[in-house]
């Protein structure tokens, strides 16, 4: 893990004439476990979204230690998302396929794309699946559908996911 701070300097974003992050400046120190509360719409998954760069700053800067993360781009850009774990409110898994695969869809970011489409991990990345399955108590269900799980386990095979990654920092949106 990187043991650098997270700045979020005058971070803004807008939909259209609505403003949904407003000029927020934050600094979270390496280590800090940091709640964000406010109301339905106040901003709270559009801010998780501007850290990871599901969508864009409409103005201000987002930095980790030297790398302005707000002005990434392609291959870049996907390391940061696999360096900042993101757990869905709503799981993001893909129903049809079994657990571990979407467990192993975490790690897909410094894949070749061949092998991915191919559903061919290595026995070291479905080795730390594995684990972080059996860590969550989900391991028994690894091969069964994910449409299949309630939907408590489907949340922790998302944190599974998020964990396999090995990131510097989980963003878990209403976990």
């Amino acid at each position: 893990m990187d043991r650098q701070p997270l700045l979020l300097a005058k971070i803004s974003r807008h939909f259209g004439s609505r403003l949904a992050v407003n000029g927020i400046t934050l600094t979270i120190p390496p280590g800090q476990f940091v709640g964000v509360i406010g109301s339905s719409g106040a901003g709270k998954s559009t801010l998780l979204r501007l850290i990871n760069r599901l969508v864009e700053p409409t103005a201000g800067r987002i930095l980790f230690g030297d790398t302005e993360v707000s002005a990434l781009k392609g291959r870049a850009l996907r390391q940061w998302r696999s360096r900042c774990a993101m757990i869905f409110q709503h799981f993001n898994l893909t129903g049809q396929l079994d657990v571990l695969t979407n467990v192993l869809i975490g790690t897909v970011a410094d894949c070749a794309t061949v092998p991915v489409l191919f559903k061919q991990f290595s026995a070291e990345r479905r080795l730390a699946a594995a684990k972080a399955l059996d860590r969550l108590g989900l391991l028994s269900h690894a091969l069964q559908r994910a449409d299949t799980l309630s939907g408590g386990q489907q949340q922790r095979v998302a944190i599974a996911r998020a964990l396999v990654q090995s990131p510097d920092f989980i963003l878990a949106d209403e976990p």
